[in-house]
């Protein structure tokens, strides 16, 4: 499932997978999540899979506040720039629970969440997890092409 709410009025994709412009040197830089963007702080961030949050920390010129949950099998899932994190280090979590609240912390140019998945130590492209439902068609769009379907899917 999406890590936010698929309201398009609340929610919406700044910034892909992949290689962009950092957003603060201006210099091409690989972005190892999506950033998914509202207007306001305090929106709510859902844990997208059944696990355990193996961290809740701060880096100021980083991640802010950002939590990552163990979702066993090889898969980590990281949430960052959060204003509030609602779960605790070795806490049990469920897939669709309210983890967090949607901020502007650590290393941030506006209100997102920055948001990983992380398999066997690698970053794979988030939007591959959130529909296993999607049409094959939906898929390879999301996954080969600069206009993203993805706002179809949030």
């Amino acid at each position: 499932i999406p890590p936010v709410t698929t309201d398009k009025s609340k929610i919406r994709l700044v910034s892909r997978f992949g290689m962009r412009k950092d957003p603060f040197t201006k210099r091409p830089k690989f972005h190892h999540g999506v950033d998914l963007a509202c207007r306001k702080q305090g929106e709510p961030i859902y844990a997208t899979g059944d696990g355990v949050v193996t961290k809740v920390s701060f880096q100021v010129d980083g991640f802010g506040q950002y939590i990552e949950i163990d979702h066993g099998f090889g898969y980590v899932t990281r949430y960052a720039h959060l204003r509030k994190a609602n779960v605790a280090n070795g806490q049990k979590v469920k897939r669709g629970q309210q983890i967090a609240e949607m901020g502007n912390t650590g290393r941030s140019t506006a209100t997102h969440l920055h948001y990983e998945v992380i398999y066997m130590g690698n970053a794979v492209n988030p939007v591959n997890y959130y529909d296993k439902d999607i049409l094959p068609e939906d898929y390879a769009a999301i996954t080969n092409s600069e206009d993203s379907p993805l706002e179809k899917v949030l």
